[in-house]
Parts: C-alpha cells; sequence; structure tokens
C-alpha cells in the first residue's frame, strides 16, 4: 500500500503546476480522440507509446480501469508561441524528467506504476516497432495519453484546471494508474 502522505510530500517539492487524484472510472475514454491520432499526429504507426500499438481504445480502458486510483500531474511552461509545434514540444522533455522522478518515488514505495504522458516515445533515437521488434525500453516508455482515447479536458475541468491558458503558455499532463 503506498503512503499517500509520504507522496505528496515528496511531489510537492517538484516544479509542478498542479498534482490530484482521480479515480479511473471518472475518466472519459473515446474512439474520437483515437481517431484524431490517425488523421492527424505523424506518430500514429510508427512507436510503440502510439495507436494502434497500444491496442484498440477498449483494451487500453480496460487496462486503465483495472487499477484504483489514478494520480494526474501538470506542468506548465511558457514559449514565444504555443502555435509553433517545434517550441512548444521542445519543453515536453523537461516534463518527462518529472514524470519519471515522480515514476520513481513511487516505485521506492513499491507501486509500478502504469504511467501515460506526453510521448510519442523520445526514448531511443529510432523505435524498434518500425522494424517489428519488441520495445527496447518498455520500462522508461510512456505512452501518450491520447494514444488510450482518453479526453483529459473534462478531468481537469471537473478538477477546476483548464487546458489552455493563453497563446504562450504550453500545459502538460501525465497520469500514474495505481
Amino acid at each position: 500500500m503506498m503512503d499517500l502522505q509520504k507522496l505528496e510530500e515528496q511531489i510537492s517539492e517538484l516544479p509542478l503546476y498542479t498534482y490530484f487524484y482521480v479515480k479511473p472510472e471518472s475518466i472519459e475514454f473515446s474512439d474520437r480522440i483515437r481517431y484524431i491520432c490517425k488523421a492527424e499526429c505523424p506518430m500514429y504507426g510508427r512507436t510503440w507509446a502510439c495507436p494502434p500499438a497500444v491496442g484498440e481504445v477498449a483494451e487500453c480502458k480496460a487496462k486503465c480501469l483495472s487499477y484504483e486510483n489514478c494520480l494526474v500531474i501538470g506542468t506548465i511552461v511558457e514559449v514565444t508561441d504555443s502555435a509553433d509545434i517545434q517550441e512548444s514540444l521542445a519543453t515536453r522533455y523537461d516534463h518527462e524528467k518529472i514524470t519519471n522522478q515522480v515514476r520513481d518515488l513511487m516505485k521506492e514505495q513499491g507501486v509500478q506504476p502504469y504511467i501515460l504522458s506526453t510521448e510519442a516515445c523520445a526514448v531511443c533515437e529510432r523505435c524498434a516497432y518500425l522494424d517489428g521488434l519488441p520495445c527496447r525500453m518498455p520500462g522508461k516508455m510512456h505512452p501518450c495519453v491520447e494514444s488510450h482515447g482518453i479526453n483529459i479536458i473534462p478531468t481537469l475541468e471537473e478538477n477546476g484546471l483548464d487546458f489552455v491558458y493563453g497563446t504562450n503558455i504550453v500545459t502538460w499532463y501525465s497520469l500514474f494508474f495505481f
């Protein structure tokens, strides 16, 4: 059993914008979100962290719902222009470092969380998926939130948060199912 008070003391020292807990069943899963991945994301079909490699939305939902709790963490960063995709994407590495710090804190308590984050997987220079091989770093790769068909916006709104804060602010979120 994880000591949530200890975890909160530790993560409160990290440069997080927000963190909160939700029950996995309160999260909205939608095939529409997956369609956006397929229609608009250049990483679709190119990595183990993205569809179709992560499985169908129903499978992803079942996996997430097999956990009792979910910790949501968020970071926020200022950029010159959030419409500049390259500039915005460059900021996600700091978020991923924090995601991995939270993962390590949970593992220190014997908890192996299932993590969804911002990645279309940038762990390896070339994803093994492209060569039909298994993931070389499954313990370090976190599928992206949207890959599982998750619409994070209702969860944020239910917790008094926005997703968009202006043209020069980028928000990143990770989910830790445990």
